[in-house]
């Protein structure tokens, strides 16, 4: 599989502090690539930093064979790169039919039909049509954080912590959607919880104070309970 994304000795600032000290990583298309590591350890930030959110000061970034690590975000949205972040970024005060719309960056059938995709993958999306995103419980707003960044042609999904704060029952239902998910897009995905990580992660680099530490395919780190108790602190 071709390499979609490659992050090269990326080192962040915010603010005054050294957050990232040199992350280096690779996504294959079609592939589920996790960012493990403790909290605190770079993991958000990594993903941000992808998106220009929190722009690299050194390093490369490339995407799709194209560098980036100087883009603005909007280039790097509309450029194929899809992002839910942690908080989930919703509009609460929008009904599920409007965050979907607002989300789209163009109304075509395509998109259309990425929408009817997404509402197959989330049927409570679709009986809560019209109720406000803020009403929405947890584990159906993260759905809809999710639909509306697939909404896009997007070759690249970055997922912040889906998991996070969710029952394990809706844990299930977001780790089926993101395995369908990967059978029509590469994904990113940042996760505390191991298990879901494990089930659905093809590769695995871990990231320890900002650093990568390890990376390699994810059934080599599930047997290797040395790297999981130094890095994750479970085995």
């Amino acid at each position: 599989m071709s390499i979609l994304l490659k992050v090269d000795n990326v080192h962040t600032y915010i603010g005054q502090y050294h957050i990232l000290q040199g992350v280096s990583f690779e996504a294959k298309a079609g592939e589920v690539s996790v960012l493990l590591g403790r909290n605190g350890a770079g993991k958000t930030t990594t993903l941000k930093t992808i998106m220009g959110l929190t722009p690299a000061t050194s390093g490369k970034i490339t995407f799709d064979n194209k560098s980036i690590e100087k883009n603005p975000t909007y280039d790097i949205a509309t450029g194929g790169i899809g992002y839910v972040p942690e908080d989930q970024g919703i509009f609460g005060a929008l009904t599920v039919e409007e965050n979907l719309k607002v989300a789209m960056r163009k109304e075509d059938d395509a998109a259309l039909a990425r929408q009817e995709y997404v509402l197959e993958l989330f049927p409570d999306l679709k009986k809560y049509w019209k109720k406000d995103g803020g009403h929405l419980s947890g584990g159906q707003k993260q759905m809809l954080s999710m639909a509306r960044a697939f909404v896009n042609e997007s070759k690249l999904l970055l997922i912040d912590e889906p998991s996070k704060g969710l029952a394990p029952v809706v844990i299930e239902k977001v780790m089926e959607a993101i395995n369908e998910m990967k059978k029509q897009t590469t994904i990113i995905l940042v996760e505390q919880n191991f298990i879901m990580a494990s089930k659905i992660g093809d590769t695995y680099t871990l990231i320890d104070d900002g650093e990568t530490v390890q990376s390699g395919l994810m059934r080599e780190l599930i047997d290797n309970e040395e790297l999981k108790r130094k890095y994750l602190g479970i085995g």
